[in-house]
């Protein structure tokens, strides 16, 4: 017996999935709003639907508008690919690819740029209800989303596909809700990939969200929820994640790809933990805690900060110079133990130009932890004409496989500024790399192998 409550797109009696899913989605959601109207029949009646997506390209002129539970739409596979790879080599080799977009079950947003301001117009998909209770258990799982191209933000970018720019959002949340999951998804090529405002007990697992703006956005405030197995890379002007005054937020065994401008940023964040990720930027400020962070636990990270290895984005940064340092802290009780930290980069790229790079940079707060920290700091491979050519793929692949007998680097392992007191400082740092007032805060130093 077949389900009143599972519905095929491309078997719904209204509009064609083919030239704008989005519309056809909105009048399957106007069917379950209109079947389950009653919020109580025997001690049931709005057990919501699933809509599912099957393998092929759906184009969206229409935004999935959502206000209902229970809602479940699924695809089957996340289609993702580079868009940033192909769009960076001649067009005249696009003829020799085995394929050129991103594939599976793929929505394809066509909607226009969303105007200043209103950056939820140009969301695929819009989740919004008022009242009680909350909004709960919507989940996106096994689709792609594609915003398929950026565009000219006005900055003289020679190439917009390289702009992380289109006024795209894949998936916006913009009410307090409960128990979403996004799970199983690919997201490429949107300015913001998921955005969610007032996040409670909110899954985000085992996705590929890369070549966005930014990837995952936690705003206005939220609880409860955990960023896990994630394949993450953000563009250099946005966060991989990013997370706005929220507690109890675990973020656990992602692999967190450059260029984001930070690999995780918190604002009046805490009690959270980050913990078992892979770490990777070309940029100072990969982890920074600002304002009121407290009570978070940062360990068992690996941290690799080197310089960008691919010609055709050799001009961008994040805007900070590597005083900045690798981690950036503001607040109080947190915990920074048991990470290893990688900072390998070429002299010629330090800004300012001889400067020890920071790693750990306490700026403001108190009885902060620092322990047992592992901190590599070597020279990179000067770059030699050689080192222009060859995929993106293959060049990202050699400069990490690249560690070998370099020549040490000299860091500055953690500073902790004078307005910051009553820190612990325990094996992160030689005698000579760690700076801090010694009479108000606590200082043990890495033993020094031999002495």
């Amino acid at each position: 017996m077949g389900s009143k409550n599972y519905y095929d797109v491309t078997e719904w009696s209204a509009g064609n999935p083919y030239e704008d899913i989005g519309a056809v989605i909105n009048s399957i959601i106007a069917d379950i709003k209109d079947r389950q109207a009653d919020s109580d029949v025997n001690e049931g009646g709005k057990p919501g639907a699933v809509i599912y997506i099957p393998p092929g390209d759906y184009h969206l002129t229409t935004q999935v508008m959502i206000d209902v539970s229970y809602l479940k739409i699924m695809g089957s596979g996340h289609g993702f690919t580079s868009s940033s790879i192909r769009f960076n080599i001649p067009e005249k080799e696009w003829r020799n690819c085995h394929e050129l977009w991103p594939g599976g079950s793929r929505v394809l947003v066509d909607l226009p740029p969303a105007p200043e301001n209103e950056e939820e117009k140009g969301a695929a998909f819009y989740v919004n209800r008022s009242g009680n209770p909350r909004i709960s258990s919507v989940e996106f799982v096994d689709f792609c989303i594609d915003g398929l191209h950026f565009i000219d933000d006005g900055t003289g970018e020679e190439n917009p596909e390289n702009t992380y720019t289109n006024g795209k959002t894949g998936i916006y949340i913009a009410c307090p809700h409960d128990a979403f999951r996004i799970t199983g998804m690919g997201l490429v090529y949107l300015e913001h990939g998921f955005t969610a405002y007032h996040a409670d007990a909110l899954s985000v697992h085992d996705n590929f969200i890369a070549e966005c703006g930014s990837c995952i956005e936690l705003r206005g405030w939220g609880q409860a929820s955990k960023i896990t197995d994630n394949l993450i890379g953000a563009g250099y002007k946005g966060y991989s994640i990013y997370a706005q005054n929220f507690g109890a937020l675990l973020i656990a065994a992602n692999n967190i790809f450059p260029r984001g401008a930070s690999s995780v940023y918190f604002e009046n964040v805490a009690r959270s933990v980050v913990t078992g990720n892979r770490f990777h930027s070309f940029y100072p400020g990969m982890l920074v805690m600002k304002g009121k962070c407290a009570e978070n636990m940062i360990s068992s990270n690996h941290f690799l900060r080197d310089h960008e290895p691919w010609p055709p984005m050799y001009a961008h940064d994040n805007g900070l110079d590597d005083r900045y340092g690798l981690l950036y802290i503001e607040g109080n009780y947190n915990t920074v133990t048991a990470n290893h930290i990688s900072e390998v980069i070429n002299e010629q790229y330090i800004k300012p130009a001889g400067e020890a790079p920071v790693i750990i940079h306490v700026a403001f707060g108190k009885k902060n932890y620092i322990s047992g920290n592992h901190i590599v700091a070597v020279a990179g491979e000067e770059e030699t004409p050689d080192d222009q050519a060859g995929s993106c793929f293959s060049m990202q692949v050699d400069a990490l496989l690249s560690a070998g007998e370099s020549e040490e680097l000299e860091v500055t392992a953690v500073l902790v500024e004078k307005e910051s007191v009553w820190n612990v400082v325990l094996d992160s740092g030689s005698e000579g790399q760690v700076v801090m007032d010694r009479g108000m805060n606590a200082f043990r130093a890495t033993p020094a192998a031999g002495v």
